[in-house]
């Protein structure tokens, strides 16, 4: 069983993962931030939420951009930059 301090600092972790701002940090910085190995955060990462941090990140990217194309005229490039995607 976690001890309540890791699952919360993973619950931040988890929190900054899904920034979508210009501001995000990478997976092995959030490890780092939360105290932990990138190999140990990523295993209990997954352990806890069923999914790795890079999918939780892809996951929310999609979203912003889901959220941009249905509610913005802005183009298709400008969305996909803005979501953090190269192309």
């Amino acid at each position: 069983m976690l001890h309540k301090d890791v699952l919360i600092r993973l619950c931040d972790a988890r929190t900054l993962l899904r920034e979508t701002s210009e501001g995000r940090r990478s997976i092995r910085q959030i490890a780092r931030d939360t105290g932990m190995s990138l190999f140990h955060f990523i295993r209990l990462y997954k352990a806890v939420f069923g999914e790795t941090p890079k999918q939780c990140q892809l996951v929310a990217r999609l979203e912003h951009a889901k959220h941009l194309l249905m509610a913005t005229d802005f183009p298709v490039t400008d969305i996909s930059l803005d979501a953090g995607f190269a192309s």
